[in-house]
């Protein structure tokens, strides 16, 4: 399969090319990234010189550029690109709306005029927006999106549809939980944490740090994204995620780590919550289990263990990262930092 894979520099999209390139040697991989802070080639140097990848530098909202650099006889398109940081989608929801909506659009209208086999859409379970204890949302559930991030995706994966009935684009939709893994940029909860730690800085925790999430292993999803390639059906929804029984909150992961990097509790601080956080997420992925035949792998435990480990042993890939605009940001957010 000869594929076009958009945002492949971040962290699930780097990891899915890792994967495809290790399960699938006869599949091709172009990499389609603008290279945003978040987009490291560092995530994919000892693939570079492999004869089945090739990156190209662009933005999936200039229409022209993505024409030019989809590869003749393409099969799919994958579309990992989007800005994601929820926080930063409160600054600045205007650069969300371009790359999660028409940046989208941008990608359909190639997938359309090439007659691609397949697109498919990355997406969030944020788009649900949350729920309570017990319940799990599906993908037939309304979608109810807290942040302009997840307004923004939930804008993108309606466009998908929308193409889908309209247009007879071969397209379809995964939904995931929160990922854990290695290459995250270390804005996120768990990069941050372990980071911030590893050079003696308080951790910051969002009001009483009792938001649950439901930690899916990166490799588990990069799995599921695969089969739903190869499998799904056009015009469907598939929800990934964990399945996480006891759930464990933001700060039950936060304790762990700090029992892992044997660090005390002084090291966390509570902040302001954000604003309109939502409380709880947790998906329903008895579709993508019977009809893809998937399901989790890693525990949670496994899983942030892993992590963990990997940002103890790989400093020269986040020190970098965690510099400039990056701590002009976090000291926008708290000013302790």
């Amino acid at each position: 399969m000869k594929l076009f894979i958009t945002g492949g520099a971040g962290f699930i999209g780097s990891n899915f090319i890792h994967y495809i390139l290790r399960e699938h040697p006869e599949d091709t991989v172009v990499n389609f990234d603008k290279l945003t802070y978040a987009g490291n080639l560092a995530n994919l140097k000892d693939i570079e010189k492999d004869p089945r990848y090739t990156f190209v530098q662009g933005d999936i909202a200039e229409i022209d550029a993505v024409r030019k650099a989809v590869p003749e006889h393409c099969d799919a398109m994958v579309n990992f690109a989007a800005d994601t940081h929820v926080d930063r989608s409160i600054l600045d929801p205007e650069a969300f709306l371009k790359t999660d909506i028409f940046g989208t659009r941008v990608l359909l209208e190639v997938a359309k005029e090439q007659k691609l086999k397949r697109y498919v859409q990355i997406s969030t379970d944020e788009v649900y927006g949350d729920i309570d204890a017990g319940q799990f949302s599906k993908e037939t559930d309304r979608l109810h999106p807290s942040s302009p991030y997840a307004a923004s995706k939930a804008a993108g994966d309606l466009m998908v549809l929308a193409y889908v009935r309209t247009y007879d684009v071969p397209a379809l939709i995964t939904r995931c939980t929160n990922n854990l893994g290695p290459n995250q940029y270390p804005e996120k909860f768990i990069p941050l944490a372990v980071t911030n730690l590893i050079e003696g800085k308080p951790v910051p925790v969002y009001g009483d740090g009792m938001q649950v999430r439901d930690w899916l292993h990166v490799e588990d999803h990069c799995r599921g994204i695969d089969l739903a390639l190869r499998k799904g059906r056009v015009g469907e929804i598939y929800n990934f995620g964990a399945n996480q029984n006891p759930e464990w909150p933001n700060l039950t992961i936060l304790e762990a780590i700090l029992k892992q990097l044997d660090k005390g509790e002084e090291m966390k601080t509570f902040v302001k919550d954000r604003e309109g956080h939502d409380r709880r997420y947790a998906v329903d992925t008895s579709k993508a289990m019977q009809e893809l035949g998937w399901k989790p792998t890693w525990s949670l435990a496994e899983g942030l263990k892993q992590t963990v480990q990997w940002y103890v042993d790989h400093p020269e890939w986040w020190k970098s990262l965690k510099s400039g605009e990056y701590l002009a940001y976090y000291k926008q957010q708290y000013g302790h930092r």
